[in-house]
């Protein structure tokens, strides 16, 4: 009984200090794994995923009716048909759907063995490099960089230029939040919240103060405190309103005497889903005061991404940014070959 009692003993003892040991080595383990965590590269999702996730309604749209049509290499007069029914009613537009077809007939013509795919591709980065290869600002590297944002109400123009603060505070960056938009009741709290939730620094009077004095107080404080960028909200506008329009013509040159060559940027918010009346908000603002980028919010929210495509062509104007989602880091810089490879495969 002794002997079988004294192995029992030995038995449990063993396994007490295998439990023990293998205690030991999953904490150290575990710490030697966290210590090399900080050394390993984070792995990210591929943008070209996150613009394809984002663009989905958009490519699905140009995916399903267009179907095998993008795998041919000859095109008839039905395929040609086909194919500018679909662009124009993904918000293309009707004159860069017809600048669109006279490239593809004329590249057919050089490369017969090409696919449709390939062609409308290479010629869609065309366009968008061609945008960005405009003149830019002289000034636009100036310190600081003063961005004017414009838009109607209810595109999500306060919401986008919290994003954009963030995006530059993420590359280091000191931001001053402008809120100029002392018309609408509310705007002034509402930029005020965004900069506190960022932790963005912020300029802001009484509702109902003077826009223009907003932004020359917010570029000389900007000036004074070395910020990076000075960011500045104006009220959402109808378009089609004159008098609107030249209070946004006083601000823009009331910045330029509170800092010469102000602003260096202006920058369009406008609704991806609004189709054509977006288009139109683009052309008008543009002509008012000259437009330097857009921002394109709601993409992921409309089967009708073309827009970018036909604002680029024919306004002449570059896509800056493009909004994909709600979250902070939803609103993307625009990157011309990503946008084509997600929209066409």
């Amino acid at each position: 009984m002794l002997p079988q009692l004294h192995t029992a003993q030995i038995l449990f003892s063993a396994l007490c200090y295998l439990t023990a040991a293998v205690l030991v080595f999953l904490v150290v383990f575990g710490i030697v794994n966290l210590f090399l965590s900080f050394f390993r590269p984070t792995q990210r999702q591929l943008p070209t995923v996150e613009l394809t996730l984002g663009l989905g309604k958009t490519k699905l749209s140009l995916k399903d009716r267009l179907g095998d049509l993008l795998r041919l290499s000859r095109f008839d007069e039905v395929a040609y048909g086909r194919l500018e029914e679909v662009l124009i009613s993904a918000d293309v537009g009707v004159k860069t759907t017809d600048f669109l077809l006279t490239r593809l007939r004329a590249e057919e013509k050089k490369h017969e063995t090409l696919s449709l795919q390939k062609i409308l591709s290479q010629e869609l980065l065309k366009i968008f490099e061609h945008v960005a290869d405009l003149p830019s600002n002289p000034s636009s590297t100036a310190t600081p960089h003063v961005l004017m944002m414009v838009g109607v109400n209810g595109v999500g123009k306060t919401t986008s230029i919290a994003k954009l603060a963030h995006y530059f505070q993420q590359k280091g960056e000191k931001v001053l939040l402008a809120a100029a938009d002392t018309f609408r009741a509310g705007a002034v709290n509402q930029l005020k919240v965004w900069a506190e939730r960022i932790g963005a620094a912020t300029l802001a009077q009484q509702e109902g103060a003077d826009p223009a004095s907003v932004a020359f107080d917010a570029v000389k404080s900007g000036e004074a405190k070395a910020m990076h960028q000075v960011i500045i909200d104006t009220a959402g506008r109808l378009h089609t309103k004159v008098n609107l329009m030249e209070e946004l013509k006083k601000i823009h040159r009331v910045i330029g005497k509170a800092l010469p060559g102000a602003p260096h940027e202006v920058w369009l918010v406008i609704d991806a889903t609004q189709g054509q009346n977006a288009f139109q908000q683009a052309r008008d603002f543009h002509a008012a005061i000259g437009l330097t980028g857009i921002v394109l919010t709601k993409l992921d929210g409309t089967a009708k991404g073309g827009i970018v495509i036909g604002i680029a062509n024919e306004l002449q104007v570059p896509i800056r940014f493009v909004g994909l989602g709600e979250k902070l880091e939803d609103l993307r810089p625009f990157r011309a070959q990503e946008f084509i490879e997600a929209l066409l495969g």
